[in-house]
């Protein structure tokens, strides 16, 4: 699998080459700032990009912009979006509109690196990826009338799984109970919160996370 890099700390994107490297990745590109990123992307066309949020000039959002970018003219490329710090509106920002092909997760997570590598490969094949923590903070708004008050313990659960991407054999070995036990659970889910359960995990992703943002 073909992927471009873009990190401005030399340290942490040699580090990442390395590990995608020995994971059997193909890194075709290196970027330390936004516009290399795109000049780089448009070159080389890999089916990853794995992106820092905050890069040079401003350390703000140019790397998220630049992941928008790529997903306007090319949305056939998977993104992984790295992140030091928990922002729920940056996550919510990015899946906008769709969440197939999209990861966000926190630069934590690349010490597990098999976890990590299986993100991307998740995302590559157009699946999505949500950094626990953030699913978690989204769970714990709490609100008047709040329809994740009629979830059960369990349900909630099962929705925090279905919003970092986990498809419904994911969840249920997390769970140790059955995947007809989860498939229960996901259609009351749907219906506690007035959600049309898609088929596909990414699209069930998008929907809790639309609504939990509304």
């Amino acid at each position: 699998m073909r992927v471009v890099i873009a990190e401005d700390s030399v340290l942490l994107r040699a580090g990442l080459v390395a590990l995608l490297e020995d994971a059997g990745f193909e890194i075709v590109g290196e970027a330390a700032d936004a516009e290399d990123l795109l000049r780089k992307v448009r070159a080389h066309r890999p089916e990853l990009v794995v992106t820092d949020i905050r890069m040079p000039p401003t350390q703000t959002d140019e790397g998220l912009r630049a992941a928008q970018q790529i997903r306007s003219e090319l949305p056939e490329i998977g993104l992984m979006v790295l992140s030091q710090h928990i922002d729920e509106g940056y996550a919510l920002e990015l899946l906008q509109g769709s969440a197939e092909g999209v990861g966000y997760l926190l630069k934590d997570r690349v010490a597990d690196i098999n976890a990590f590598v299986d993100a991307l490969r998740r995302v590559a094949a157009r699946g999505s990826v949500l950094d626990p923590e953030v699913v978690s903070q989204l769970l714990g708004r709490r609100r008047g009338d709040d329809p994740l008050d009629r979830l059960t313990p369990r349900e909630r659960q099962v929705l925090a799984l279905m919003a970092e991407g986990r498809s419904n054999h994911a969840v249920a070995r997390e769970l140790f109970v059955t995947e007809r036990a989860i498939e229960k659970h996901v259609t009351s889910i749907f219906s506690k919160l007035g959600l049309s359960a898609a088929e596909d995990g990414h699209r069930r992703v998008l929907a809790v996370l639309q609504y939990l943002h509304a």
